[in-house]
């Protein structure tokens, strides 16, 4: 009986090692994929993918509006913007904002407690950008976890100014509307280059639900936001 205890925990600890060891050749693999994408361009993203899977379940011929551009190839204005909505210490901070993500977690626990389902998030540009490029949409605490992971995977490797350009060009702007430059030809027929602050307002302001704001161009909402946002901007240091 002692001996087969013995070999059951030898058994585990051998177990718990190579459950180790695959953790670490995993985070390996995505630091040499961080390290990649500081110098090449994403073709596409996790939740690229995930979107696109999607639609074609509804329509399989869906495709994504997505195109790549230059981060010289895009407005200031949108730079601008979406630092004032989305990330406002985007320039000074390492990846994460705990205060902001306590903050966050308190809220969403008071509108738990409430029955409400309007929720806020305490991520920063380089968290949803870590999201965006590997993780799925699921939340769980491992996602979570790999998220942080990722955002200082990121920070690490990549200045502010190529973690901004990528962020910008896998963003989701609408049901099928990815980066600046389809969200400047889908909603203003320019190009991301010359988008006005107006413009570049409103595009920020519906970062965070996109495929909303996509069919609910006058929402009230969206309107006053953009306006708020578009006075923050002249205070908006860019990379």
């Amino acid at each position: 009986m002692h001996t087969r205890r013995i070999n059951k925990i030898k058994v585990a600890g051998v177990a718990l090692l190579v459950g180790f060891a695959a953790l670490l050749l995993y985070q390996f693999g995505l630091f040499v994929m961080v390290l990649w994408l500081s110098v090449r361009n994403p073709g596409s993203s996790a939740f690229m993918d995930a979107t696109l899977n999607h639609l074609r379940g509804i329509d399989p011929k869906a495709t994504l509006k997505y195109q790549w551009v230059p981060y010289d190839h895009i407005s200031n204005s949108l730079k601008r913007a979406v630092i004032a909505s989305e990330d406002a210490n985007f320039i000074d901070h390492e990846g994460i904002e705990w205060d902001a993500i306590r903050k966050a977690w308190e809220y969403n626990r008071r509108q738990s407690s409430k029955g409400k389902t309007k929720m806020r998030g305490g991520s920063t540009i380089t968290q949803q950008l870590a999201k965006n490029l590997f993780l799925s949409q699921s939340r769980s605490y491992w996602r979570k976890g790999q998220e942080l992971v990722l955002t200082y995977m990121i920070e690490l490797v990549m200045d502010k100014k190529r973690i901004l350009e990528i962020y910008l060009n896998i963003a989701q702007w609408g049901s099928n509307v990815f980066g600046a430059q389809a969200a400047a030809q889908h909603y203003y027929r320019t190009s991301a280059a010359k988008l006005t602050q107006y413009q570049a307002a409103r595009l920020a302001t519906m970062l965070p639900n996109p495929v909303y704001y996509d069919k609910n161009r006058n929402s009230s909402y969206l309107n006053s936001r953009s306006n708020t946002i578009q006075k923050r901007m002249r205070l908006v240091d860019i990379p």
